[in-house]
């Protein structure tokens, strides 16, 4: 038997979980639904639109579009680890996730947005070498290179999903099954366990503090030395371009960290688990879903890449 925090006793510790997800009566339900579908949809459709266009033409076969594919990829990840659950749960009674498979979801979820984090720091480095230093820029993000800094990314990402899953997981889940989420996640996690949460909560907040201020210092750095390059530059039309192009890697980088930080990186974020709900929808869903929008409505290149594949679908 584990001791509950309140001092009660619990027979055994819990086996599978219950999400509550989200408070309503049927037509509640069917409402999001209808709203997560069309949103989950739109997301999968464009990023899987973003990665084909970028494999199919061979005019975007350069690093800002390898890192773009991933960020693809990684998008769709992370919302369909989450999202054909949360739709299943809305149709249904009975909303139970076993121990594994939420301990399988938290990892997967952990694993593709903290890699998403680290990709938008690599982003902005690859911006910072092709607007500040042009000519090196071939050897500077060779193939290899670029290939190398993905790796980078995906390893820092396994590692810190190790980590958040083994101090999370490793906790005594003995209490409620009740999870006050759509989805498994940390803070609603740590409420549920029947032991001394702290170190498990200065992990989180330290690990997930450490790397979005070590990645945005790195976004930061490389768009102060972009600004200052293009400022000195003398053509209005290349500075208008060069502001437009890193512009699509601001917003998002602006989108994604925003609401990581106001998830993650504070204290405060345990306790309020209806904020959380609604910020969790935006960053799993919403930014997915803009993203592809984001870097084909600004980007010149894509829409022409998008253009010349709809021509060529025609012509077969």
């Amino acid at each position: 038997m584990s001791p509950h925090r309140n001092g009660s006793l619990s027979v055994k510790p819990l086996q599978e979980f219950v999400l509550d997800g989200f408070q309503g009566g049927l037509q509640t339900q069917a409402l999001l639904f209808a709203l997560f579908l069309a949103l989950y949809v739109v997301a999968v459709l464009g990023n899987l639109t973003m990665m084909v266009v970028i494999t199919l033409d061979a005019r975007l076969h350069s690093p800002m579009y390898f890192f773009l594919k991933n960020l693809s990829f990684l998008d769709l990840g992370y919302s369909s680890v989450i999202y054909p659950k949360t739709l299943t749960d809305l149709l249904s009674s009975s909303k139970v996730i076993t121990l594994g498979g939420c301990a399988t979801q938290f990892f997967f979820l952990s694993l593709f947005l903290t890699t998403e984090g680290f990709l938008l720091a690599a982003m902005a480095y690859d911006r910072f070498v092709a607007i500040c230093s042009p000519l090196h820029y071939p050897i500077s993000m060779c193939p290899s290179v670029c290939a190398r800094l993905m790796l980078g990314c995906y390893c820092g990402g396994c590692l810190n999903s190790i980590l958040q899953t083994s101090f999370t997981f490793s906790l005594p889940f003995c209490s409620s099954n009740h999870i006050d989420h759509f989805f498994c996640d940390v803070p609603p996690l740590l409420r549920l366990a029947c032991a001394d949460t702290t170190i498990s909560e200065l992990v989180m907040f330290g690990l997930c503090g450490l790397i979005i201020v070590g990645t945005t210092l790195v976004v930061l750095t490389s768009y102060g030395y972009i600004t200052v390059t293009i400022l000195r530059m003398r053509s209005g039309g290349g500075r208008h371009k060069l502001f437009s192009t890193c512009g699509s890697h601001m917003t998002a980088v602006s989108l994604f960290y925003g609401t990581l930080f106001v998830m993650y990186a504070q204290p405060g974020a345990v306790a309020s688990m209806e904020q959380g709900k609604v910020v969790s929808i935006f960053y799993t869903l919403v930014i997915p879903m803009l993203n592809p929008l984001i870097y084909s409505l600004r980007n010149k290149d894509v829409k022409d890449a998008l253009r010349r594949l709809g021509q060529r679908h025609t012509a077969t």
